[in-house]
């Protein structure tokens, strides 16, 4: 049976995979809009209110992260924002900077919580932690810590370059125009294809969250 402080720290929990998951996935319907493609804006998700993206994908957003609490003690989940396939194919340099957007916006996410952390055990209003997957006793170092251990995870596993994760068309971005239109063109068409990348994906996710939480930590916290 949980205990009550648990369980508020599950609601943090929460609170902040809510809200890291839709600055990401508005990132993207921003990019997209910024690169001319309005469908994931006329369904309302160029907007932080959880609601249309909750709308459009509930089990990932609503079931799926309390179940990951449950039994792993921290939460996972996903949503999505549509785009237009032709525009993508169209221009597969702004498709790869709609993908790079969602992983960069965790990434924002994740400085601002790290050096709220920084100034708290600075200032002594925090005493420090040993594990971001416990709770210190204090809400707000609580959620500034998982605002800065979430969106670490969430970033650097979504850069994993496998299909259908945002850094397999994203790495587009650094690559001929020509190059990035057949890894849009291959993401599309990967179809049952991508649910093997994500089982691979998780696999292979310590290669790239460990040293990402190892270079985010000594930036921030110089250790």
């Amino acid at each position: 049976m949980l205990e009550a402080d648990q369980i508020v720290f599950g609601v943090m929990w929460y609170v902040v995979f809510l809200f890291s998951t839709v600055c990401h996935e508005a990132a993207h319907a921003w990019a997209a809009l910024m690169g001319g493609d309005r469908t994931a804006y006329n369904s309302g998700q160029v907007s932080l209110s959880p609601f249309p993206h909750i709308q459009r994908e509930p089990f990932g957003m609503l079931i799926f992260p309390w179940l990951s609490f449950f039994f792993n003690g921290w939460m996972m989940g996903w949503a999505s924002a549509p785009y237009d396939p032709f525009w993508a194919r169209r221009y597969p340099k702004r498709a790869a900077w709609m993908s790079l957007a969602g992983p960069l916006s965790n990434f924002t996410l994740a400085i601002i919580g790290g050096f709220a952390l920084r100034i708290g055990y600075s200032t002594g209003a925090f005493a420090g932690r040993t594990s971001f997957l416990q709770t210190s006793g204090n809400p707000i170092e609580d959620l500034f810590s998982v605002m800065f251990f979430l969106n670490v995870v969430l970033g650097a596993f979504n850069l994993i370059p496998l299909p259908p994760l945002d850094g397999f068309t994203a790495i587009g971005v650094i690559l001929p125009e020509s190059i990035a239109y057949k890894l849009e063109d291959l993401r599309q068409s990967a179809g049952m294809f991508q649910m093997l990348g994500l089982v691979i994906a998780w696999q292979v996710s310590g290669m790239f969250i460990g040293p990402a939480m190892a270079i985010f930590s000594a930036l921030i916290f110089g250790s």
